[in-house]
């Protein structure tokens, strides 16, 4: 079966659906890592160690791949479980539960021995997680990820 993305003509295998799929992963991938990356200029509690551009590329952009199963995988077990508190609180637990994800993250990071810090709960993870969430929206706004939006 040969599936087709609107605006384009897929290859006898309907490869263009997967190039397509991968292709928006790795733009989301960079946008979080730049959203990090301005996190750590903005915010001073959000620290990233290292000296070297390549190293800090590196880093952001690991950073931004656990940033990413962290949010995959805990998020919607969260919700299910606070459903409650997300109904009681009008959503603002989820500022809570950002700013959460956003410290597990960090540890994260330092167990693998990245150089990414985050130096506490409050400020640092709450803000650099709205930070986060916030640039990601607009540069996610602005920038195609390759799917059928055209």
């Amino acid at each position: 079966m040969t599936f087709i993305r609107s605006g384009s003509v897929a290859p006898a295998g309907g490869v263009t659906v997967a190039r397509s799929h991968a292709m928006g992963i790795l733009i989301r991938l960079v946008i979080t890592a730049v959203s990090l990356w301005i996190a750590t200029l903005v915010i001073g509690g959000i620290r990233l160690t290292t000296d070297s551009l390549p190293s800090k590329i590196g880093t952001l952009l690991a950073v931004a791949v656990i940033f990413g199963i962290v949010n995959a995988v805990l998020r919607p077990i969260i919700k299910t479980i606070g459903c409650g508190l997300y109904v009681l609180t009008l959503g603002l637990i989820s500022v809570v539960v950002n700013g959460l994800l956003f410290l597990l993250t960090s540890w994260i990071a330092g167990k693998l021995e990245l150089p990414f810090h985050v130096d506490d709960f409050w400020p640092s993870a709450i803000f650099g997680a709205l930070l986060v969430g916030i640039v990601s929206w607009v540069l996610n706004a602005l920038v195609p990820d390759g799917g059928d939006d055209d």
